[in-house]
């Protein structure tokens, strides 16, 4: 399940599993950057009401606030194999139903909607489960490299091929790219239906066990270790900021450096890139700091991006800005996710992930309308400085995490004990 890699640390091996859910992942990925590119575009060709344009992309983020901890707590019940073909298979039903009602021109803006919010519905029962299955197919000591593999695939088939293959799919019809994302998924449900795992061992729940009670006990756990909550503390409040950068990320480059589209193109590359380079040297930065300070470095060399982007008035800059923001974010992904996996008991690693993700990702929506209030105040530069101060937040809030630097949870510890405070 594992070979040793340049550096000398255990990476997964291709064959078998892994090597599967890495090729499906990254198929996902690809048909996932299609629809979100294509779905903006073919909105703005429904309504000229930015509110409901706007609305198309929050039903990226709503659902996780509402269905997320539920979805966590049913893929800790479920086969999560199993789980994961299915709502892939019925996500590429859904979208090829869609892409037949664009070429038959009964696309509508609610319908847009409609599809946005079952899509990311079904996504938050995906993606806890996937997060769980993975300990599973790899060894332990290889987690942190098959996250870095997982996540730099995923942003080379999403960043680098999926949203440039867009406008050449649209000139063959504006329904070409739904209907490929559909054949996407279908493949990937395939794909993860040939695993050969039914994921971890589960004890049996005790009498008059209910969902909510199971929720609330992945939230207690998340909030005992002492690791784990301050990296979700220090990642939603991230993600406050990251909201208000992509909210004014266009006015800044376009407004601001008057660089135009091919500015912004010429910075959200430069970003891709950033994030690719992480994904090959994340191992080394984590052999030489450990993991969470291998977060806290990240979130400070942040700050300096985010810094640089709202005040130097330079497309290079920026770019060089961009690159690093992207290079950190990557490093603060991969071992955010890895130590998910290492500090959560096996039984309960769906419930962890999604209370995690829930309480990260909430505010993001509220970042983006902050954001857009201080560019109108204050200038199309503020949203990226507003963003710096929520990392130094972030920061400041990860820190009391730095001490358990970090024991890991063997398979086998009970819950109770395993994550007391510290």
């Amino acid at each position: 399940m594992a070979t040793v890699d340049a550096t000398g640390g255990l990476a997964p091996a291709w064959r078998g599993g892994f090597g599967r859910l890495w090729t499906a992942a990254v198929l996902s990925s690809f048909g996932d950057a299609l629809r979100g590119s294509a779905l903006p575009l073919l909105a703005a060709t429904l309504t000229d009401r930015p509110l409901l344009i706007a609305a198309v992309t929050a039903c990226g983020y709503l659902p996780w606030i509402v269905f997320g901890l539920l979805g966590g707590a049913v893929a800790d019940r479920v086969d999560q194999r199993r789980a994961m073909w299915a709502v892939d298979a019925v996500r590429g039903l859904l979208v090829a139903c869609f892409a037949v009602a664009v070429a038959l021109g009964h696309a509508s803006i609610g319908l847009l909607i409609a599809l946005a919010f079952v899509l990311t519905t079904l996504q938050t029962l995906f993606d806890n489960a996937s997060t769980a299955l993975l300990p599973v197919l790899v060894d332990r000591e290889a987690l942190g490299s098959a996250n870095a593999r997982l996540m730099t695939g995923q942003r080379i088939a999403g960043g680098l091929l999926g949203a440039p293959v867009v406008p050449l799919l649209l000139v063959a019809g504006a329904a070409l790219p739904f209907a490929a994302d559909a054949v996407t998924f279908l493949a990937a449900a395939a794909l993860v239906s040939t695993l050969r795992t039914t994921g971890p061992e589960r004890k049996a729940r005790p009498a008059g066990s209910t969902l909510r009670r199971e929720i609330a006990e992945g939230m207690r756990t998340l909030v005992r270790d002492r690791a784990l909550r301050g990296l979700c503390a220090a990642t939603a409040l991230c993600n406050v900021g990251v909201g208000a950068l992509i909210a004014g990320m266009v006015l800044l480059v376009t407004g601001w450096l008057h660089a135009g589209t091919a500015g912004y193109a010429a910075a959200m590359t430069a970003y891709t890139i950033g994030g690719l380079t992480a994904g090959v040297a994340s191992g080394r930065l984590v052999a030489r700091v450990g993991r969470v300070r291998a977060v806290l470095l990240a979130g400070t060399v942040q700050i300096g991006a985010l810094v640089v982007m709202g005040s130097v008035r330079s497309l290079v800059a920026l770019a060089a800005a961009m690159a690093a923001f992207g290079f950190m974010g990557m490093v603060w992904n991969v071992n955010t996710r890895t130590l998910m996996q290492e500090r959560s008991p096996s039984e309960m690693l769906g419930r962890v992930s999604a209370a995690f993700r829930t309480l990260s990702v909430a505010g993001a929506p509220l970042g983006a309308l902050a954001g857009g209030a201080v560019a109108t105040a204050w200038g199309l530069n503020t949203p990226a400085l507003l963003a710096a101060t929520f990392f130094v937040l972030s920061v400041a809030s990860l820190i009391p995490a730095l001490k358990p630097d970090v024991p890991v949870v063997a398979p086998d510890d009970d819950a109770t004990t395993a994550h007391a405070p510290r």
